[in-house]
């Protein structure tokens, strides 16, 4: 029985999934790269061209709001998000330097640049990517298969095998999601070693304390008869 084309549309996402799976590690690393950078300070800036620009929004408000539980927020900006800026942008430097002069404002070494892009061709990614480079930021594209200009641009590339921009687009979504879950199971690990006591931090029980002070009383007879 030959498939009608939205059966087909499954068929094609399943099969993409199939290779997707082996990106996981990458997915989780990036995750746990930014539970680390942004607890510190840092910031994700992320964005993207139609499509792929909800996707980048979709990442930063799962960072500024939450993924699955509650948990402090995180700073995250898209860059095409603010409309006023990037069509002054646009009007006044060219459309490819939409995210690249938000780059150059909003980032700091130490940063996160993530771009998406089915083509992994896009201008103004690019030279958003170059200008990131050269501020000191990391740089992660999300793109549809290698080998591709963003790809080459990028410090790390995840790269999806798909036939179609729709498959792309949907498995960037799946993406998304798997460096969130990591993203949040980073996060709560470190809360959690912070909360902790330590031989340093550990409330000291009423013997310990007792024997404290007779040690400290010890240690000063000794250096005064020294």
């Amino acid at each position: 029985m030959t498939a009608t084309p939205p059966a087909r549309h499954c068929e094609d996402l399943l099969a993409a999934l199939t290779t997707f799976r082996d990106s996981a590690d990458l997915a989780a690393r990036w995750g746990e790269h930014l539970a680390a950078t942004l607890s510190a300070g840092a910031r994700l800036l992320a964005a993207g061209n139609g499509g792929s620009a909800a996707q980048a929004q979709h990442l930063t408000a799962e960072l500024v709001g939450r993924y699955r539980e509650d948990r402090p927020p995180y700073s995250a900006i898209a860059l095409h998000a603010d409309t006023s800026t990037t069509t002054a942008i646009a009007n006044d430097y060219g459309v490819e330097a939409v995210f690249a002069r938000q780059v150059g404002a909003h980032g700091r070494p130490g940063d996160v640049l993530m771009l998406l892009s089915t083509s992994g061709a896009s201008a103004n990614l690019l030279t958003a990517a170059s200008e990131a480079r050269r501020a000191g930021l990391t740089v992660w594209a999300l793109t549809g298969p290698a080998p591709n200009p963003l790809q080459a641009a990028a410090d790390e590339t995840l790269c999806v095998e798909a036939a179609t921009s729709a498959t792309v687009q949907e498995l960037h979504l799946v993406a998304v999601h798997m460096i969130c879950e990591s993203f949040d199971q980073a996060v709560a690990a470190r809360r959690q070693a912070a909360r902790l006591p330590t031989a340093d931090t550990a409330p000291a029980t009423p013997l310990a304390r007792h024997r404290l002070a007779h040690l400290s009383e010890d240690t000063a007879l000794r250096r005064d008869q020294a």
